[in-house]
């Protein structure tokens, strides 16, 4: 037996604008991929996520790599990526979270994901988690046996060589940096490192609104932008605003809604394994006219579209809504992620 058992949540980052500096920091590569600590037991893998679910039956073939690169009796906190031609591939790492085993079997051929390790927590009978990192750290480096499909994430005590990673990494797909504290044991589930993330601002035009809790409240904005034909793309959301305020804009929005939608509406977008539970449905959106503008700030685009929620920074009463174009949404220059991967493996 391990020294202790799944479900284990996994210590967490708090957000900070920049990368901290000073004497016992060290930094490493914030990927892109899933969070997931490996549990190996002899020929038992299991690969638990950082809401406690089972991934192991998703990603065969990583399996089968963990079981040549690690000990027998090990767990491990760290990251399942999928390379892609163009860097990380999110978006087909996401597709291997399907239900049917047919198809799993083939994406984990054609699509096959891999894992970067950066915490050992416990190897044969020893539980490391009130060790010092850089104690874990260093026994970490000893067990996984590096190859380009599992490796320990590049790590490094310079600030500087951080944000010169920060800035070149992205367009591999990393989105941002990882400190940590050399001395700091493992603590679950508390946000004792710090993540700095790369963050961009967009003008989008309003689309449309979905009503919030109370019936004269806004829940959530409906944004877009304009390809250089002059068509609309809804492109996320953005909720971020005080109850006060979502009144203040269901007054203001509610009188300009249309019968029908102008836009296609926003796709939903949720992991295979996350259900809303009954009774908390979203409300559908309603559309108006694509005539308001606002500023944004995101964290990562998926595609074209904000991954996640975006924060309202102001309105934008100077700008016309077909000066706002999917051009803005560029991704970063493309960076090898084999040049990371060789950073780890040492090659």
């Amino acid at each position: 037996m391990l020294p202790f058992a799944s479900p284990l949540m996994p210590m967490l980052a708090e957000a900070q604008d920049e990368i901290p500096r000073g004497e016992g920091w060290v930094y490493e590569p914030k990927w892109d991929g899933f969070r997931a600590i490996v549990f190996r037991d002899g020929d038992a893998v299991h690969l638990c996520s950082r809401n406690g679910q089972p991934l192991e039956r998703y990603f065969p073939e990583v399996l089968a790599t963990l079981k040549t690169v690690l000990p027998e009796r090990c767990i491990v906190d760290g990251e399942l990526i999928l390379p892609g031609v163009k860097g990380l591939d999110f978006d087909a790492l996401q597709a291997r979270i399907h239900p049917a085993p047919s198809r799993v079997k083939r994406l984990s051929e054609e699509t096959p994901a891999g894992f970067t390790g950066f915490d050992l927590l416990a190897v044969g009978d020893d539980d490391l988690r009130e060790l010092p990192f850089s104690a874990r750290r260093e026994r970490l480096l000893t067990v996984l046996r590096a190859t380009e499909q599992a490796f320990p994430t590049p790590q490094t005590a310079s600030a500087d060589e951080a944000t010169t990673w920060f800035h070149d990494f992205e367009g591999a797909g990393c989105d941002g940096i990882i400190a940590r504290r050399v001395e700091l044991p493992y603590s679950p589930g508390k946000r004792v490192m710090v993540k700095v993330k790369h963050y961009r601002t967009a003008d989008v035009v309003i689309g449309g609104y979905r009503v919030g809790k109370t019936p004269d409240s806004i829940g959530a904005l409906l944004l877009g932008v304009y390809d250089h034909a002059g068509a609309f793309h809804p492109v996320g959301h953005t909720s971020s605003f005080k109850a006060k305020e979502k009144r203040d804009l269901f007054a203001r929005l509610s009188p300009m809604a249309l019968p029908v939608p102008p836009i296609p509406p926003e796709p939903e977008q949720k992991s295979r394994w996350t259900r809303t539970p009954k009774g908390q449905e979203q409300a559908p959106w309603t559309f108006i006219e694509p005539s308001l503008v606002i500023e944004v700030r995101y964290d990562y685009l998926q595609g074209r579209r904000f991954r996640h929620a975006s924060t309202f920074l102001r309105w934008r009463s100077d700008k016309a809504p077909k000066d706002c174009l999917q051009s803005q949404l560029e991704p970063p220059n493309a960076f090898s992620l084999s040049r990371i991967v060789a950073l780890a493996t040492g090659r």
